[in-house]
């Protein structure tokens, strides 16, 4: 029984050219950049800059954005080899089979999912929040039952994501039009709001530049960050320590580049484009959070910061309340965007485990018309309405951050493992300084996975346990990928 059978990059590539497993390829460096930035951009920035400011970095925010920019970063150079070298889809799932072998593919598909399909339904109740949000400031208040902080079926949610869908089973294309006049609104808003701000910003309102340290309460129980249960490590904010606590926080601000690789198969040109669309989608990005998050330090004293909506609120203590209203069209746009890749990155990951056996096959056919696969898109749809209509997912949020640095740690550690099994593979672009990055990049990764909490850690242990049972029961039975030659 050989569940660590690898699917060579060749196999890979020839399966993409079925008839009925082949995506169109319709996407450029463009295309995939504007996909990048708008499932990176969304509310972190409208909310995270300030409650991170005010509890553990103070006006430092700045660092702490460009060292959490920096660990993507690493990650984000990991992708673009693999991307580049094995433009299918897949993303990390495909890597993995291609490196470490068919079961810690599916355990790395399965995570994917969770990552994926969690995280869209999670974004879609917030979406809900902010356009009640802005029908209320209006005039327009929705019914609480279905737009209430505790609704008996959230339709706004629901509707959104069913309208999504039906975008992204009708091409991606038009996927791609729909996201880029989306993502130019939202990019629009956080500019004038920067720009905006830079007049009310006041230099008193940086010092201390960098607060003093102080101790935070140990948290207790299942709540506590595992690095504190396994060393006794207390969190510290403030100081040059909290500039890199608040950094293992605003981390994951950034999730989401990875869906840019998802989209391998559907570039024009992979080797070239896709190296750029990961990297300079997460650069812009990463400008944006910086510029965003020194003009609310100064416009506010840090300890001053509201924690729910700290830069709607720091424009209205300078009477500027219209912002408010621009912000919740920023957001709104903002997380429109990100639940429409996270599901095309959900489908595109399945449909490469369903070609390949471990998951029905027949839900891996391409639509005749539309060249996606619409069946999927639809299934997934289906699922993430349902749970962002029925299901409360505020303590299941942090799921998605494991999920996300689990999959960052198997493909950073997968480049070093294909440069030694594979060195005759054209890379069209290839990470600097292997081993040293990757391992570095694996370590970052780590030590802000030791920073969530024991419970996540606990549901993220159950949910694999759980993926393990149905590959052995389905996967491992179906699976298509040939076991090698002794020759290789």
């Amino acid at each position: 029984m050989d569940i660590f059978r690898t699917k060579s990059v060749e196999q890979s590539v020839r399966d993409t050219e079925a008839p009925e497993h082949r995506l169109r390829k319709r996407l450029t460096a463009v295309d995939l950049t504007v996909f990048g930035i708008g499932v990176i951009v969304g509310t972190g920035i409208f909310v995270l800059t300030g409650r991170v400011a005010k509890e553990t970095a103070g006006p430092a925010v700045a660092f702490s954005f460009i060292a959490a920019g920096i660990v993507c970063g690493l990650a984000a150079l990991c992708y673009a080899e693999f991307a580049s070298t094995i433009p299918v889809a897949g993303s990390a799932y495909t890597f993995s089979l291609a490196t470490l072998g068919e079961f810690p593919a599916w355990v790395i598909g399965w995570d994917l999912m969770l990552e994926m399909a969690l995280a869209a339904a999670v974004v879609a109740v917030g979406w809900s929040g902010y356009f009640a949000s802005l029908m209320s400031s209006i005039g327009l208040e929705l019914p609480a039952w279905m737009a209430g902080d505790e609704p008996v079926i959230n339709l706004p949610a629901m509707i959104v994501v069913l309208i999504l869908t039906g975008i992204l089973a009708a091409g991606i294309k038009l996927s791609a039009r729909v996201n880029l006049v989306i993502v130019a609104i939202k990019v629009a808003v956080i500019l004038l709001v920067i720009v905006a701000g830079l007049f009310f910003v006041k230099a008193a309102n940086y010092s201390p530049f960098i607060p003093p340290p102080v101790s935070t309460p140990g948290v207790e129980g299942l709540k506590a960050p595992l690095i504190q249960v396994l060393f006794g490590i207390t969190p510290v904010a403030f100081g040059v320590i909290g500039i890199f606590s608040a950094a293992a926080i605003v981390f994951f601000a950034f999730i989401g580049f990875d869906v840019v690789a998802t989209a391998a198969e559907e570039t024009i040109e992979p080797q070239r484009d896709l190296p750029r669309g990961i990297i300079g989608s997460l650069v812009i990005c990463t400008v944006l959070y910086v510029a965003v998050s020194v003009v609310v330090v100064g416009m506010q004293r840090y300890d001053q910061l509201s924690e729910k909506a700290p830069l709607a609120d720091a424009f209205t203590a300078v009477g500027q309340s219209w912002a408010a209203v621009l912000i919740s069209i920023g957001a709104i746009a903002g997380l429109t965007t990100v639940v429409m890749i996270l599901m095309l990155g959900q489908s595109r990951v399945l449909f490469a485990m369903c070609r390949d056996g471990l998951l029905p096959r027949g839900l891996a056919k391409v639509h005749p018309r539309f060249g996606t696969p619409a069946r999927l898109t639809v299934i997934i749809g289906l699922v993430s309405a349902a749970l962002s209509g029925f299901i409360s997912l505020g303590a299941l949020a942090e799921l998605v951050n494991i999920g996300t640095l689990f999959a960052f740690v198997v493909v950073s550690a997968g480049v070093i493992i294909l440069r030694r099994t594979r060195p005759d593979l054209h890379r069209a672009f290839r990470t600097p300084f292997v081993p040293v990055l990757p391992i570095l990049s694996v370590l970052a990764c780590i030590y802000l996975m030791l920073n969530l909490p024991v419970e996540t850690w606990l549901r993220f242990v159950i949910w694999m346990i759980i993926g393990a049972a149905l590959y052995f029961v389905y996967g491992y039975r179906h699976s298509r990928v040939e076991v090698p030659s002794p020759k290789g």
